[in-house]
């Protein structure tokens, strides 16, 4: 019999290997091992379930979803999409007060249907957009922030790899989900793109004040590299790269919500024609060769991540955990919304301290249950539990997204307190769009319910 101090012992254990330093999909599979051999006591009954655990969540098709996205993505990012967008959006925001900062919100927004993963956004803008910032006079923070905040975008506009994971965990439609962040996904770039102009109308030196290069100011005393922006290129080749790009990912997306493939298929199809397009635009076959490289050895971890997930929840169903987590919190008499804070403030605490995906394999077998039973749209809830995680990417001390900037920058003198405090509004745009969700579900709901 699993006992209450019994499932004490196996949280505890996971979160004491999380938080030594053990890596995430270590820490759940020797968790969920243990929790099996506390169940049993047997060792060879342990292996067994292990072994068909493995092959029963690993030999589904729809775990290759995930490196196909990743190869699209990085193809069209290797071969100048975050550069061209990042062009075309400074030619038509130059009527905005902070243009460059609405530009880089506005490329990100649009980076995010080509890659889905925030950190080469974050990656690709520090090294485009905050140059061009700087040459502009903009306060170094303020053009730091609007790189880092603007880049979480990417995890909430579909083809996200954070929806990905919580769909194959949850087992809702991934297209579903992509559908379902698309709105909430557009309104934290819409605020953002609010606050970067009424911050630049209310205090124009924050975007330099000036309508040119600020050639003399201190601000472009540091040895940028040139960006290679074409910004006074013809405007119609322009169009033509980044049309063809976004032509891509939408109707890959557009097949997926249709129905005319499935999620896995529309992935195959976004990467061979990525593939297509790269080539037109000149990539070489030694870059093809590092893109297939590095999205082996990124979503080869990730896929061993979401099987150790997997077993760690059935461990979590059978020990009963969940149900006991259940009747304790609804046992709280806190109602369905006091339950619902209490989950987003730990999303919060943990974005402080682990990566986002590490969240989701730990709490969502927890939470999503919960939150169907308190009656929740499932969607809806994995847009806000999405939002809140994100917010760690700009949340000390962690906070992946401004190390990644801290670390992609040409200027060496940026200081990670800079980022961190130019990222606070964003943090508090996103913190609004969980709440819009929590108070409006229809935000989620109304696309995939067309």
């Amino acid at each position: 019999m699993f006992g209450h101090s019994d499932m004490i012992i196996v949280i505890g254990v996971v979160l004491a290997l999380v938080f030594a330093g053990v890596h995430i999909a270590v820490a759940l599979g020797i968790t969920a091992a243990f929790g099996i051999w506390l169940m049993v006591g047997d060792l060879d009954v342990v292996r067994t379930f292990v072994a068909n655990t493995a092959y029963e969540a690993l030999r589904d098709y729809v775990f290759a979803v995930i490196p196909l996205f990743m190869l699209m993505g990085d193809l069209l990012a290797k071969c100048g999409a975050a550069r061209d967008l990042y062009a075309l959006g400074h030619r038509f925001s130059k009527w905005l007060p902070a243009q460059l900062a609405a530009a880089t919100i506005v490329s990100n927004a649009l980076f995010g249907f080509v890659t889905g993963v925030s950190i080469a956004a974050a990656a690709a803008f520090s090294r485009i957009a905050y140059p061009e910032m700087m040459r502009y006079g903009y306060r170094r923070p303020f053009a730091l922030g609007c790189v880092a905040g603007s880049a979480c975008l990417g995890m909430l506009i579909p083809p996200s790899v954070l929806m990905i994971v919580w769909a194959v965990l949850t087992e809702v439609s991934i297209g579903k989900l992509f559908l379902a962040g698309v709105i909430p996904g557009f309104l934290a770039a819409g605020g953002m793109i609010v606050y970067v102009v009424v911050a630049a109308t209310l205090n124009p030196a924050l975007a330099g004040g000036v309508a040119r290069p600020a050639a003399t100011s201190a601000a472009v005393t540091i040895a940028d590299p040139p960006t290679g922006l074409p910004s006074d290129a013809p405007i119609g080749p322009l169009l033509r790269s980044t049309g063809l790009v976004v032509l891509l990912v939408m109707g890959v997306l557009a097949a997926i919500w249709l129905g005319l493939c499935t999620p896995t298929e529309g992935a195959g199809v976004g990467a061979v024609g990525a593939l297509v397009l790269a080539l037109i635009k000149g990539i070489r076959p030694r870059e093809i060769r590092e893109v297939v490289l590095d999205v082996g050895r990124t979503s080869g971890p990730l896929l061993l991540l979401l099987f150790c997930a997997q077993l760690y929840s059935r461990v979590l169903s059978m020990t009963g955990f969940t149900e006991v987590a259940k009747s304790f919190l609804l046992a709280t008499g806190l109602g369905a919304w006091g339950i619902l804070i209490v989950m987003v403030a730990i999303w919060f605490v943990l974005g402080c301290l682990i990566d986002s995906i590490s969240i989701i394999l730990l709490t969502v077998p927890i939470f999503a249950p919960i939150a169907a039973h308190l009656g929740f749209d499932p969607l809806a809830f994995a847009i806000i539990g999405i939002l809140a995680i994100e917010t760690g990417l700009l949340t000390p001390p962690f906070g992946i997204l401004v190390f990644t900037v801290k670390a992609a920058v040409p200027d060496r003198s940026v200081e990670l307190a800079e980022i961190f405090r130019g990222a606070i509004p964003y943090w508090i745009v996103l913190l609004a769009v969980v709440v819009a969700v929590a108070v409006v579900p229809q935000l989620a709901t109304f696309l995939p319910n067309l």
